[in-house]
């Protein structure tokens, strides 16, 4: 067996396209979708970030506002900035790139984005209203491999998910997710004895802890959907995963490549996020 593909540039693209048709729509009512990207210091990963961001919101037609600053500026100035932006009615999402220099609390910062422009999904309200099923945004990478799941047409009722990381960013919400999509979740971490007694009972397996090769062919059960989250670097510099994808792609049913698999798809629900959010304010005027 050799697993299908999920191609998250093709699903990305064609989210991207129904964003725009919706900003159109939103615009022509005069109300122009609008997200705030702020940078604080140098970091050379976080400026690609950041520009890929900008330039996927001009594609979709959203108007953005980048505010970059230097590794100087202090925290008071920084949530003077996120006050304003809160208060900005051109402005529908708020999204502070970290990571923040060392002298910035990224808990205060994010807690002081008001939740109606939390796009990000970060924010202890947010997580609460994840936690508790209430309309709120959800964090765009575990909304985005939500999407990429349901493209295969999988259906997760009464499947088992292993979510490999519990991270607050990745793994606690997309636990939360598959939950509510009535799959029965097995969280695993760097405590758990024997990841892969878990991930061989697996129907879906994401894996999301930043350390390449860590989910082999193996730990993986037969047909089973892969979800590929991390990011690292191989001997040769090339971007990678957490999953050993050569081996893996030989006993999964399907498989998300890295890149090209869960990236594009979490600057694309951003996208979505930005538009819900929009859409939401101009429905409480």
């Amino acid at each position: 067996m050799t697993a299908q593909l999920i191609d998250g540039l093709a699903l990305s693209k064609s989210i991207r396209a129904e964003v725009a048709t919706r900003a159109a729509a939103l615009t022509a009512k005069g109300c122009k979708p609008g997200l705030a990207v702020v940078i604080v210091g140098d970091d050379p990963a976080s400026h690609v970030y950041v520009r890929n961001k900008v330039k996927a919101c001009a594609d979709a037609g959203l108007h953005s506002v980048l505010e970059k600053y230097e590794a100087t500026f202090t925290e008071a100035e920084l949530l003077a900035r996120i006050d304003a932006l809160n208060n900005d009615p051109t402005i529908h999402g708020i999204l502070v790139q970290m990571p923040l220099p060392k002298h910035i609390d990224p808990h205060k910062v994010i807690e002081a984005i008001t939740t109606s422009k939390d796009v990000d999904g970060y924010s202890t309200l947010s997580a609460g209203e994840l936690m508790t099923q209430l309309p709120g945004f959800r964090p765009c990478t575990p909304y985005g491999c939500m999407k990429l799941i349901e493209s295969t047409g999988f259906d997760l009722r009464g499947k088992h998910a292993v979510v490999i990381g519990r991270s607050n960013t990745v793994g606690k919400p997309m636990a939360l997710l598959l939950l509510q999509a009535n799959a029965t979740v097995t969280v695993c971490h760097s405590a758990t004895p024997d990841i892969g007694q878990h991930t061989r009972q697996a129907d879906v397996v994401v894996a999301a802890v930043g350390r390449r090769n860590m989910l082999t062919a193996d730990m993986v059960k037969p047909g089973a959907v892969v979800i590929d989250v991390g990011i690292n670097r191989n001997d040769d510099g090339k971007l990678c995963g957490d999953v050993d994808f050569d081996g893996v792609k030989e006993v999964a049913g399907w498989i998300t490549p890295v890149p090209g698999g869960v990236g594009p798809m979490t600057i694309a629900m951003l996208l979505v996020n930005t538009l819900e959010s929009a859409e939401r304010s101009l429905k409480s005027v």
